[in-house]
């Protein structure tokens, strides 16, 4: 017996044995094509989203007639909690900004009929933006189904609270008869909906029943781009981007939980289905390092080491990593001094972020790992931490609308 099957026979024999979740396979051709639950097309890499992109037509009226429906539960006020007339900001600025006069002031009421709704997303007014749409779907006709959830998808520009999605879902799905039911989750029901209604589990802390939910999701996206008609490329494509945004959701979920090598396991089956980028290939390498399989990370740096594409910082920042984990100080030393050299910008120091908040402050305020970097950074420096959080405290109040997530901020707020 090989020294291999003693180990998993070794694993056989245990009674206490941890069992890895087991990762979903997004979008590989399956092996059994008579299968008509799980015969696949070939995924898509994943890129930044094409805002470009052909959208599918609408089925016509000849195709599919649609059912009617009226469903006054949508719009009742009940729906909705109040919106608070407060923020983890203004509390940390009452704790800590004196005399009153120092704070900056900040527009918490949500008042929304003068402004536009483009103007609302640029400037984070987050509450003001929750304030129309509730205002909108409670005066709305609920004949007018496909107009009240065109409100409801903008919602997801701002945290839902559980509650609020919970009522909306009873009432979508206490809908008779069931081909209505049907139709609406099919036809009308905004794909990212849905994926909110997941990431209820996320919010509760119940990690494992969200990654169910995804993997729900994901086999949802299947099924429906397998059974796209061969005359709607573009609904089979949509599809397919679908399950691979879910794919990369999950794998950050399964990073969170420290589940590396199902995390690994659910990226690499995305590169063996096409052609991978260096950035996707790097940060598999990446998380192979933080969980210790050194040899598996060589073995991703080297595709993108053979890569002609591949820019060559992140060649450099992947062997100075490499080099680190392998104890090889002077040479991680050496590259990334190169790399310094050769972009002096592309690095984390107190000037250079504080250069970034002063040059743009609307757009760097609203990037919380920014403000955590900083605010680290400011601890280390520990003689002026301090006053200069309380400086940061004050920039951030003036520029950051609603939603930020204080905590980023490393103070306490009680």
């Amino acid at each position: 017996m090989s020294d291999d099957d003693q180990q998993e026979q070794g694993l056989a024999d245990s009674t206490d044995v941890y069992v890895e979740p087991a990762a979903p396979d997004p979008f590989l051709i399956d092996s059994d094509a008579s299968d008509e639950e799980t015969e696949l097309p070939p995924a898509v890499t994943p890129t930044t989203p094409n805002v470009n992109k052909d959208m599918p037509p609408p089925p016509s009226e000849s195709e599919e007639e649609a059912p009617e429906m009226y469903l006054p539960g949508l719009v009742l006020p009940t729906m909705f909690l109040p919106i608070p007339n407060t923020d983890p900001l203004t509390t940390l600025l009452n704790k800590y900004i004196h005399p009153p006069e120092r704070r900056p002031a900040r527009d918490v009421s949500g008042e929304w009929q003068k402004a536009n709704f483009h103007t609302m997303v640029m400037s984070n007014s987050w509450r003001a933006l929750a304030r129309m749409a509730r205002d909108r779907i409670v005066t709305a006709d609920p004949e007018d189904l496909a107009l009240v959830l065109a409100c409801l998808s903008r919602l997801r520009l701002f945290n839902q609270t559980s509650v609020e999605c919970t009522n909306l879902f009873s009432v979508l799905n206490a809908v008779e008869p069931s081909d209505a039911k049907s139709y609406l989750f099919e036809k009308l029901l905004p794909f990212e909906l849905e994926v909110m209604y997941a990431r209820l589990k996320f919010w509760a802390g119940d990690h494992m029943t969200y990654l169910d939910a995804l993997n729900g999701l994901l086999r949802k996206c299947k099924v429906k781009s397998r059974r796209a008609p061969k005359s709607d490329p573009t609904s089979s494509a949509m599809w397919r981007e679908r399950g691979a945004r879910i794919s990369l959701i999950i794998a950050s979920q399964l990073m969170e939980m420290k589940e590396f090598g199902s995390s690994t396991k659910l990226l690499e089956s995305l590169c063996n289905q096409t052609e991978a980028t260096s950035a996707l290939r790097s940060a598999i390498a990446r998380i192979y390092l933080q969980a210790g399989y050194i040899h598996k990370a060589s073995t991703h740096f080297s595709l993108v080491e053979q890569d002609p594409e591949a820019p060559e910082g992140i060649k450099d920042m992947n062997r100075a990593l490499l080099a680190c984990a392998n104890g090889e100080w002077d040479y991680a030393t050496e590259t990334l001094t190169d790399l310094l050299e050769k972009e002096p910008e592309n690095f984390v120091g107190i000037e250079t972020l504080e250069r970034a908040l002063s040059a743009s402050p609307a757009s760097v305020v609203v990037a919380e790992p920014f403000l955590f970097n900083l605010s680290t950074l400011y601890e280390l420096r520990s003689a002026t931490a301090t006053q200069k959080k309380l400086e940061l405290l004050i920039e951030v109040a003036k520029w950051s609308g609603d939603g930020l997530k204080a905590s980023c901020l490393k103070m306490a707020s009680n």
